[in-house]
């Protein structure tokens, strides 16, 4: 390959950055004004998020927000799942998973025992029993019967990835035996 076509290929290679790093610029401006103007948006926020294939940092801190403001356990659910799988997003997962804990249904409850790396089990637990739902209370049993530690179904927990867990309370420690 020539000095020019090396120049011409990182040229184009370049544009197609900018090109991605705009797209991603007006797809967020987007997001974050819908997650600003539109109550109960989140899931679709998130949704748009994923089409764009990621976003600026204040897109998530919008979608979190609009997460609170309408205490959305289903939206929290969702962001929250996002930020265990990406470490460095600038939303809190922990408040998150308490408001999935405190105003989620069953089966939002039984989703985040299992998928979450490190459940609330025991505060997950009491939700379901207080329920008096039958059909949650046995998902719950025959799953933590056959993980009775509430690891994720994503639990393959390499020694370093003690610092992703996010614990359902700050005073919560999470043992690593």
């Amino acid at each position: 390959m020539t000095t020019q076509e090396l120049n011409n290929q990182k040229n184009t290679e370049q544009a197609a950055i900018e090109k991605r790093r705009e797209h991603l610029k007006t797809e967020s401006t987007r997001i974050i004004d819908m997650a600003g103007n539109e109550p109960n948006s989140a899931l679709k926020c998130i949704h748009q998020l994923s089409v764009a294939g990621g976003a600026t940092e204040a897109t998530y801190v919008a979608i979190e927000q609009r997460v609170v403001a309408d205490q959305d356990p289903t939206g929290a659910y969702h962001l929250a799942l996002l930020a265990q799988n990406t470490p460095d997003l600038p939303i809190d997962a922990r408040q998150l998973i308490e408001l999935v804990v405190n105003k989620g249904d069953n089966d939002l409850l039984l989703a985040l025992l299992k998928n979450l790396p490190l459940p609330p089990v025991e505060v997950i637990q009491a939700r379901i029993l207080a329920s008096d739902d039958g059909e949650a209370i046995g998902k719950m049993n025959a799953y933590l019967q056959i993980n009775p530690e509430g690891y994720g179904s994503q639990h393959m927990l390499a020694s370093g990835q003690a610092d992703r867990i996010v614990p359902l309370s700050p005073a919560r420690r999470v043992d690593n035996d």
